[in-house]
């Protein structure tokens, strides 16, 4: 199984520029809002034609600019999740897992049925509607009636969002075992980071319509090399920075020389730093004090400023603990992780 896509679509707010090869493993689409992610899905699916650009599954062209294809829909052999599971309404959860099937005789097709809600433990609703299943049971049988077709590649976008909070879980534990049988290509869209990293093994950020370079899902969180790919990862803290003498630097949205051991490139001017990654040392003569305490389920986030340069950004700092040693208005030193500094474009 292998996924290619090199597309171009223009759009009223910004360009759509994609390129990527897939094979095997869950891909995540990770972005904010209208970067670009469900329009990709779109294009992929047949619902929406790129600009310009080609799409091959499997080495089956399915759309070429050039070559003048674009496959129908039905042609594609793709299963689409959409975000509000677009169940039909006037038809009951088997005729909804059904309708992909119209193409076989009718002893197959309720074999198919029967499989898929056996599987997806829906005895005893086939006969219900839409509107009297829960959201977690909707989940299920939009899942049954994408796979009852044996797609070649899933699109799953934002497959929990219409969930309530305490469903997420179980059903992101069910999804995952699915993907685990299934032989096809995944493609999975969130913005959520916690949920990517849990379900996907690769990950493509977007920024403003701009697929950035597919990683895994380990690299991206050790070396993410952009603003927009630190930030999605969780970073609160991008600061910055202007090169002084020698390997060290400053950073200007703190007014604080760092200290480091590594080349900078040109290209270098934002530095990353996690809120983890921050020890707090307590000195009545430090640079920087204590402007806010929230406290989290698991801890602490601490916000610090420079006692000096109000126009100076915060910093947080995280503590996983279930007291805390400081106070608002401590001044205090902070000693950096130098290793674990990220270096951004």
């Amino acid at each position: 199984m292998s996924f290619y896509i090199d597309i171009e679509k223009k759009l009223e707010s910004f360009n759509l520029k994609v390129k990527f090869e897939q094979e095997g493993n869950v891909l995540g689409f990770l972005g904010e809002s209208g970067c670009g992610k469900s329009m990709t899905l779109k294009c992929i699916a047949g619902i929406e034609t790129p600009t310009n650009g080609k799409i091959i599954l499997n080495n089956r062209i399915l759309f070429d600019s050039e070559k003048k294809i674009n496959l129908s829909v039905q042609e594609r052999k793709i299963g689409f999740l959409f975000q509000n599971y677009a169940l039909f309404p006037h038809m009951t959860v088997r005729e909804n897992i059904e309708i992909g099937l119209f193409n076989l005789e009718k002893s197959k097709v309720k074999d198919i049925s029967n499989k898929y809600i056996k599987q997806f433990k829906l005895e005893g609703l086939e006969n219900r509607y839409p509107h009297q299943l829960s959201g977690g049971q909707s989940q299920r049988v939009a899942l049954a009636r994408v796979l009852a077709t044996e797609p070649q590649i899933l699109l799953l976008d934002e497959p929990f969002s219409a969930l309530d909070y305490h469903l997420r879980s179980d059903m992101e534990i069910e999804l995952v075992n699915i993907l685990n049988e299934y032989n096809g290509e995944v493609i999975f869209v969130t913005h959520d980071i916690k949920e990517a990293y849990r379900v996907c093994d690769d990950i493509v950020v977007y920024d403003k319509g701009i697929s950035k370079d597919k990683k895994s899902i380990e690299e991206l969180f050790k070396n993410p090399n952009s603003i927009v790919e630190a930030k999605m990862t969780g970073c609160k803290n991008i600061l910055k920075i202007e090169k002084t003498k020698g390997n060290n630097f400053y950073a200007k949205d703190l007014s604080f020389l760092i200290n480091t051991n590594k080349i900078l490139n040109d290209n270098t001017n934002y530095i990353g730093i996690r809120q983890e990654h921050i020890n707090l040392k307590k000195d009545i003569k430090g640079l920087f004090e204590i402007k806010n305490i929230v406290k989290n389920p698991f801890g602490y986030t601490i916000f610090i400023k420079n006692k000096e340069n109000r126009e100076c950004k915060f910093i947080q700092v995280d503590l996983y603990k279930d007291s805390i040693e400081f106070n608002i208005n401590d001044s205090l030193n902070l000693d950096i992780n130098e290793d674990k500094i990220m270096y951004l474009k």
